[in-house]
């Protein structure tokens, strides 16, 4: 969660992400951010090309989450859901990646460790996830896949 309000602040996101507004702001931060901007030994030139990193990558994970995008990928997510069972999990802080049996990975944002111990307790793991975790948080399709794991 930390993540996304991060990123939503750098792109001044207010509520529902836009994908036209925030491709103008990536579009402005990126003139203002870029290294080639900087002259070699600047000493903007280093938090220059950091800014820059954390705007490209901020605006790839955004666009993951935009309502366009969850929409467009619906049916290969309820696909995964529906007939993919969990390979494998990993929890840290708020952050759930569940690895599915098809290879796709979904990080689940907001769940707290007690949630986690319920689901690992729970003696049927797609059931779990599907009445507790899928439709009750937020979520993005991950880049990682089940070879990479």
């Amino acid at each position: 969660m930390k993540r996304i309000h991060e990123y939503k602040k750098l792109f001044g996101v207010e509520k529902e992400i836009d994908l036209k507004e925030l491709k103008k702001s990536y579009r402005n931060l990126v003139k203002e951010w870029h290294p080639d901007k900087f002259q070699e030994g600047d000493a903007l030139q280093q938090e220059a090309e950091e800014q820059s990193r954390k705007i490209i990558d901020g605006y790839h994970f955004l666009v993951s989450m935009a309502p366009e995008t969850k929409e467009k990928e619906l049916p290969a997510y309820t696909e995964t859901i529906t007939n993919a069972g969990i390979a494998d999990y990993h929890h840290k802080g708020l952050l759930l990646e569940i690895t599915f049996t098809d290879g796709t990975t979904y990080e689940y944002f907001g769940v707290t460790k007690p949630v986690y111990i319920k689901m690992v307790n729970a003696g049927n793991l797609n059931r779990f996830a599907k009445r507790s975790i899928y439709p009750k948080y937020t979520y993005r399709k991950s880049k990682r896949h089940l070879q990479e794991v």
